[in-house]
């Protein structure tokens, strides 16, 4: 996927400009010339940090927040998730009141060996404070090269402490399941980025075959790859349309359900909340409007749009915007989100420890009577 052909920072960024000019899903690209942009930095181009620069500014013109460039490294972290393996210590971090907080260790992990816990807060890496930085840099300063090390400093109930931690290859599952009350299925999407989340969903379908009811739970989900959400929603939807996919020019290609075999046909809650986003609201789009399944939880993100991972030399990148999407109901859900059955709860009962998760209770009580 990676293209490792060297060219210059000045074609890179021409290379950039001709994606964007194609690829792009509104043909005004924002009300503007487009043209412009070819000439403007002609000449001025020197270094890989110029080709940046110049390539993040002409898309800022775009005014939408998905279409971006992705460096060397950004671009091989994306690979690494798309390939489910990745090197660091195993932890899940979130942003809380500005403060990078762990919500989850991962068993067996270098992390749990460390005794690291939910709750603890990450305030230096390799003794550089992490004020300030968002999620994402964070956690690229945690991972590294396999057997290398990373030095955290965190806060615990008001003490500091100091872990050091040799790196590991972290095997990424995206999906888990469990029974809940020996009769009611729990599947947990963590991601749909993953290229083995449709096996993943499958084993998940077979460890919870005795259930008579299920629960899919999408909260957390910042979505991943189209035909991963679509894959999913197939084994639920036996007839007609799971998602339109509006391209360029008004052009539509409408995804339908396969009619392949036998749909599952048990109740079935979607958990949703407003950090369930991009492919997590397709999947919940297309099982609420086909009345395959109650929503439950908090309305979603609402990311309405489609992207494309274009490989571009020097081993770089760009995720481009090439369509809008909406729901079997004909609903554009960009920027509003798609509102559940049921409301409750906030957006972070399902990560707080040690506290009811309500939306979930209220998922079992809705199947329980059912």
């Amino acid at each position: 996927m990676i293209n490792d052909d060297e060219i210059t920072p000045q074609r890179l960024f021409d290379r950039t400009w001709r994606v964007i000019s194609k690829e792009y899903y509104e043909p005004g690209l924002n009300h503007q010339n487009w043209n412009r942009w070819r000439t403007r930095y002609q000449g001025k181009i020197k270094t890989q940090d110029d080709a940046k620069v110049a390539i993040d500014t002409m898309i800022a013109s775009l005014d939408e927040p998905y279409t971006r460039f992705m460096t060397q490294k950004e671009f091989e972290e994306l690979t690494i998730s798309i390939n489910s393996k990745i090197y660091g210590i195993g932890v899940n971090i979130y942003s809380n009141s500005g403060k990078t907080e762990i919500f989850n260790v991962i068993p067996g992990t270098p992390a749990d060996f460390a005794q690291l816990k939910q709750g603890d807060i990450i305030t230096h890496v390799d003794g550089k404070d992490i004020g300030g930085m968002n999620i994402s840099e964070v956690a690229s300063m945690v991972r590294g090269p396999e057997n290398s090390v990373v030095e955290l400093t965190i806060l615990r109930e008001g003490t500091k402490l100091t872990k050091i931690i040799k790196r590991k290859e972290i095997k990424i599952k995206s999906v888990k399941s469990s029974m809940l009350d020996n009769h009611i299925g729990y599947i947990k999407i963590i991601s749909f980025m993953s290229g083995s989340t449709p096996n993943e969903f499958i084993e998940a379908l077979n460890n919870t075959k005795d259930a008579d009811s299920l629960i899919i739970d999408l909260r957390g989900n910042t979505g991943g790859l189209l035909d991963n959400a679509v894959f999913i929603a197939d084994r639920f939807i036996n007839k007609g349309t799971i998602v339109d996919i509006i391209y360029r020019n008004g052009n539509k290609k409408t995804i339908k359900a396969k009619d392949e075999g036998n749909p599952l046909n048990k109740p079935v809650v979607v958990l949703v909340n407003g950090t369930s986003a991009s492919a997590s609201e397709i999947l919940s789009g297309a099982l609420k409007d086909t009345h395959k399944a109650t929503l439950v939880g908090n309305t979603t993100f609402g990311k309405g749009l489609v992207q494309k991972i274009v490989p571009l030399p020097n081993s770089t990148g760009v995720n481009v915007t090439i369509a809008r999407y909406l729901t079997p109901n004909g609903t554009d859900i960009n920027k509003l989100g798609i509102k559940p059955d049921i409301e409750i709860g906030t957006d972070l009962d399902f990560i707080i420890e040690n506290k009811p998760d309500i939306q979930l209770e209220k998922a079992k009580e809705i199947l329980n009577q059912k």
